[in-house]
């Protein structure tokens, strides 16, 4: 049965060719010619949009490092501002300390002072200290 419709199909394929020919626009070597002319445009169309693309991809990149080289600097002023804060937070609560303790250093040297006074006066008199000398060194 395949064998029945070749012959038509070659018939088929002869007409379409010999009216492909009649019918052309252009001569072959002018086809050839635009086909050519027409292949070289899109060649030129692609490499100019790949130029392009190149471009778009430098200046992007060009942004990305402006923008990371701002943020960082915006992140290492912020550590140095927060690390000023905290040093003299520290120094603050060092000096209070010291403070607290110079007081404390105080209070105990005046107690220990009342107590020899009073172990003294005790051994020197042989009798009881006051009783306000006694409030006192509790105190």
């Amino acid at each position: 049965m395949a064998e029945s419709k070749l012959p038509y199909f070659i018939c088929g394929l002869g007409i379409g060719a010999a009216l492909g020919i009649l019918y052309a626009p252009r001569s072959g070597e002018e086809t050839r010619e635009e086909l050519r002319n027409r292949a070289n445009e899109g060649r030129e169309y692609v490499r100019q949009r790949t130029g392009e693309g190149r471009e778009y991809g430098r200046e992007r990149a060009g942004e990305s490092r402006e923008f990371l080289k701002k943020r960082s600097e915006e992140g290492r002023e912020y550590v140095r501002e927060r690390s000023t804060e905290l040093k003299q937070k520290a120094e603050g609560a060092v000096q209070k300390g010291r403070g607290a303790v110079e007081t404390q250093r105080g209070q105990l040297a005046a107690a220990l002072e009342a107590g020899r006074k009073a172990y003294r006066e005790a051994t020197v008199t042989g009798s009881e200290p006051p009783a306000d000398t006694v409030e006192a060194s509790e105190a």
